[in-house]
């Protein structure tokens, strides 16, 4: 199975954090979109990702708009990755056995969707792709009225793409 679509309907859930500290989707739907990003603490592309992901995080976190990490490893380890890559965005903890990233399609990490507040899956992305993340920051800005920032910065050599 293969990482759900952009149109599909995201599946619930509630994840603890790894300060111990639930986060359902539901909630933070209410408020406006939600990127969700699988991650595993020893994946070189996730490694590379993560400061990007942040980088989403302070230019549109906050009221409207939701990012949360989602750790296929223990809260110990996913608190250490944030703080060697300086990760301010909320980590959640999927559970032993990976439910959450089997009921999303996971086959790879990095997998990032950005859900709609509709719940609707509105971009999926597998692996790191400089346009997928694009897109991604486009539709954030666009959803929290945002003006849009230049997601990457000017000399920045930055693959197009970087296979999870």
């Amino acid at each position: 199975m293969a990482a759900l679509p952009a149109g599909a309907k995201a599946p619930a859930f509630t994840l603890q954090g790894t300060e111990g500290k639930k986060s359902s989707l539901a909630e933070a739907l209410r408020k406006g979109p939600v990127v969700a990003a699988f991650f595993k603490v020893s994946c070189p592309t996730c490694q590379f990702t993560a400061p990007f992901l942040e980088r989403l995080h302070e230019a549109y976190g906050g009221e409207q708009f939701t990012l949360w990490g989602i750790s296929q490893d223990d809260a110990a380890d996913t608190r250490e990755f944030c703080r060697e890559f300086e990760i301010d965005f909320p980590a959640l903890i999927d559970e032993k056995g990976y439910p959450i990233s089997n009921q999303y399609g996971i086959t790879n990490v990095p997998t990032v969707f950005l859900i709609a507040p509709d719940g609707k899956i509105q971009e999926s992305s597998v692996g790191f792709s400089k346009k997928d993340f694009e897109q991604i920051a486009a539709a954030v800005a666009r959803a929290t009225s945002t003006p849009p920032t230049a997601f990457f910065k000017p000399g920045e050599v930055i693959p197009d793409l970087k296979p999870g």
